[in-house]
Parts: structure tokens; sequence; C-alpha cells
């Protein structure tokens, strides 16, 4: 069997033990708390980890495009498939319309207008919607105040159907673990007034849905969130360690590097650049990582700049590290990282056990010019 000190470099790496026990860890929270689990597949972008999240409890997915969501359908037999997004546009719309065809959908809207132009598509199908709420990220939503009034313009369209609410805070991720818990309340506290809005309104509420990695394990004790949807959770990165949401040793994803050049005594050349690790330095505006990921093992480097194709990595203390070695960096934002690769090395014990593809990536499906 290969060992991972075999390979070429650069090379994205998993851990199989590592992301087996992500993924259990997550689905035991869910179940222990009577939530349901929609992972977010951006992280990944693979049917095959699709699969293991759905054959360990997971009851459907959330995905942030078409694409993602017609090869997750076709390659890994999801029942059930929420959009992040609204979607707008002929081709697109009809692209969801086919879609809910093979599985149980749910579109997100936070305004009339997609809503009208869907409904304009739909003649004698019906489908789900999900109301999105703004809790602070201030991106996608609206406010819980509003929310009835645009399930009031949407009740005119009898072929949409409404079903529940969701949110996403992603604003925690430009905060110190210390602003965890507040944000965890707030994402709580929005999401119960927009669903007691509503019912006071007279809608039928059937879920409300939240989801970033470092509220998860706080937002699912709340007796009024039903789905949780992280995505992060099966990797980790060096931004997760910074929250608090994960330790080293719980990050599976890793980018295997060498080090190919030693100009001078405090600076180290690597073969793996901006296209491997991305200039991500933390989404929303964190600044809590140091450097462009973290080298494991090697807490003496640091890496501080990003080529395409090299990094630089500065010295900082004693190290026995030469030209020639090789090295495991956890990068900054794993879900960026592992959208770099057509495949991941899943290994065990620097074994190499199998090939992970990352076959659900955007622009999966081909443009035909008949």
């Amino acid at each position: 069997m290969k060992k991972i000190s075999s390979l070429t470099t650069p090379s994205f790496l998993v851990n199989l033990d590592t992301l087996e026990k992500n993924i259990a860890k997550y689905q035991t929270l869910a179940d222990k708390n009577c939530v349901e689990l929609f992972p977010m597949l951006k992280t990944h972008k693979s049917s095959e980890i699709t699969k293991m999240q759905i054959e360990a409890g997971a009851k459907g997915v959330l995905v942030g495009t078409l694409d993602e969501a017609e090869a997750v359908v076709k390659k890994s037999g999801v029942k059930k498939v929420m959009l992040a997004y609204p979607v707008i546009g002929d081709s697109n719309l009809e692209r969801v319309i086919e879609l809910n065809k093979c599985c149980e959908l749910f579109v997100a809207f936070d305004n009339e207008i997609p809503a009208a132009e869907l409904a304009k598509k739909l003649n004698n199908t019906k489908i789900n919607y999900q109301i999105i709420i703004n809790s602070g990220l201030n991106r996608f939503g609206v406010t819980p105040e509003n929310a009835v009034s645009l399930l009031n313009s949407l009740n005119k369209y009898p072929n949409l159907v409404f079903k529940g609410i969701s949110t996403h805070t992603g604003q925690v991720y430009g905060f110190s673990k210390e602003h965890v818990k507040e944000i965890t309340e707030k994402e709580i506290t929005t999401m119960t007034l927009a669903k007691n809005l509503l019912i006071e309104a007279g809608a039928n509420v059937e879920f409300v849905a939240t989801g970033t990695t470092p509220t998860f394990e706080k937002a699912i004790e709340s007796d009024e969130i039903t789905v949780s949807r992280p995505g992060n959770y099966v990797f980790f990165d060096a931004i997760q360690v910074a929250l608090g949401a994960a330790k080293e040793e719980e990050c599976s994803l890793t980018v295997l590097a060498t080090v190919i050049s030693n100009p001078s005594e405090d600076l180290y050349i690597l073969d793996c650049g901006s296209k491997c690790l991305g200039l991500d330095q933390g989404a929303h505006g964190n600044s809590l990582t140091k450097g462009f990921g973290i080298i494991k093992n090697h807490p003496e480097l640091t890496i501080i700049g990003l080529s395409e194709e090299v990094a630089k990595v500065k010295k900082e203390g004693p190290s026995a590290l030469k030209i020639g070695d090789k090295i495991e960096i956890i990068p900054n934002h794993s879900c960026s990282a592992a959208n770099m690769t057509n495949y991941l090395i899943g290994h065990r014990n620097d074994s190499i056990e199998k090939i992970i593809e990352v076959d659900i990536r955007g622009n999966s499906r081909k443009l035909t010019l008949d």
C-alpha cells in the first residue's frame, strides 16, 4: 500500500479516520437534539462524502449552486435538497423545475421577483419554498418583521408552497471566538421571532433552519431550531481552529507540499501556492488566522506569502526542516482549498486507501451547442 511520503506534491489529502469522526460527531449531536441535518455541500463538493453524510443520518442537503444540486441528486441519490439562495433567469428556473421532478426541492426567496418568475413557468406543478431571514450577516434575507409581508405577497402564487424559514449567520467568521455565543443567541432569537410572527399571521412553519459550523453545537440546543445546515465540519480548517470550533487534530483536509528552496536562514519556499491554499485569511473580515495556513507539527513556521504556485515560509524559531522535506498544511479555508482539485487522497495512518473525487463543483454541467 502506498504511503503519503511517496506522493508527488502538491497533493490534497483527507485523513479518513478524522473525516468519519467529524461526520459521526455532528450527526450524533443533531440526533440527540432532535434536529435534522442538511449538510452544506459547498465545502467538499463530493458525491462520495455526501453519501457518507446521508448514510450517517443526514435527512437532505443544502447546496449553493444548481450544478451541485443536479449532480448530487444524480450521483448520490439524495431525496431532499435545499437551495441556499434565490434563483432567477429563464434557463436557471427551467433547471429548477426539472430538478423538482427528481427530488423534494426547497427553493429560497427573500423577495417576490424570482418567485413571480418561477410561478409563471410552473403550470400545474407545485414547488416548496423557504423564506430567508436576515439574522445579522446582511447579505440575503428579510427581517422577521418583514417576513409576514413577504409571505402575504407570495401567497398569491398557489403553486408555491411555503414550508419554513432559514438563515445563515456567516458574520460569525468576522469576529473572535468570544463572540460566537452572542451571535448564536441572536441567531436563535431572530428565528424565533420570525417563526412566531408568521404563526400569528396564520402560517404553518414546518421548519426553522439555521447553520454555520461555529454556531452549530449551541444553536441546536434550542427547541426552536429544527434543521441545521453546517458545511465546514467535515474538514474544519485554520479559521475554525481560531474560532474555537475545532482543534488542529480534527482538521481532516491538508495540502501536502515539499520544501524546494531555503534562500536564507529564516526563509523556506514550498511548492504549493494560492492555487492550492487560496488567499483567504478569513471570511467576512476575520483576521484571527496567522499567515495562510497551519503547518502541522511545525509551530515555528508561518506561511507569510503566496504566489500562484509557491509559498514563502518564515522560520520564527529553531527548525530541522530542510530542502526535500514534505509537510502538511491545514488551509485557512478548507472549502476554497477543496475546490482547487479534482480529487482528494484518502489515507489512514499515512497509508493511501482511496481516491475521493470532487465531482459536483460549479460548471460541472457542460454547455451543449445543439
